[in-house]
């Protein structure tokens, strides 16, 4: 099992109050700790995103790694191959992040973004944006990821 906390809780009132809790403390705290961004690299929807934050994060020096599933050693994150290629996450310290919470906290360190992860935070926004990512854009993701396979073609991109 892993170290790291994984931040998806269910209950709307629990998830508000850590996410803003969460908020408050990378705040007082300078912005956290390093994240370390884990992601589908053989995924070109999710490659082309994720590389766009690269650029941004290295133009700006900040402290953020990428983590590519083909790339392997998920297990020290307490992560499958399955699992790190069917949802983002984001380490951030020693708490994981995944799915809109992963996005929301990369946001906030990106000046650009940062509008975008307040919006998503709002009571009426974020169960909505749980609920599309989870239900929608994340298995859509993962069912062309696993026909890429069946296909040989998932590799690493660029």
């Amino acid at each position: 099992m892993s170290r790291y906390k994984i931040s998806r809780l269910r209950h709307k009132d629990q998830s508000v109050a850590i996410t803003w809790q969460c908020v408050a403390m990378r705040y007082l705290t300078g912005m956290g700790e390093k994240l370390t961004v884990i992601y589908n690299d053989t995924c070109p929807i999710c490659a082309r995103e994720v590389a766009g934050y690269k650029r941004m994060t290295a133009r700006m020096g900040l402290d953020v790694a990428y983590q590519g599933v083909s790339q392997g050693d998920l297990e020290r994150y307490g992560l499958t191959l399955r699992d790190a290629a069917r949802r983002f996450h984001v380490l951030e310290g020693e708490h994981l992040h995944d799915g809109v919470a992963a996005f929301v906290v990369l946001w906030d360190r990106l000046p650009r973004f940062r509008w975008l992860a307040r919006f998503v935070r709002l009571p009426v926004i974020a169960p909505l944006a749980r609920l599309v990512y989870d239900h929608i854009l994340a298995p859509l993701l993962f069912a062309m990821h696993r026909r890429r396979e069946r296909q040989g073609r998932a590799h690493h991109i660029a």
